[in-house]
């Protein structure tokens, strides 16, 4: 029989064939994209203060 995969071994073989799916962090966990926070602040409601 074959012998174990590392994880790193094993995670590049899934990536190979289904691709990056999931990002290492979640949006919470980055910083904001100044360019889109500006967008929400030029397009907010009036009635949103």
């Amino acid at each position: 029989m074959g012998r174990e995969l590392s994880d790193e071994e094993r995670r590049r073989k899934l990536d190979e064939v289904f691709g990056d799916v999931l990002p290492e962090t979640t949006k919470d966990e980055r910083e904001p994209d100044p360019e889109q926070e500006d967008w929400y602040l030029r397009n907010k409601p009036p009635h949103h203060g």
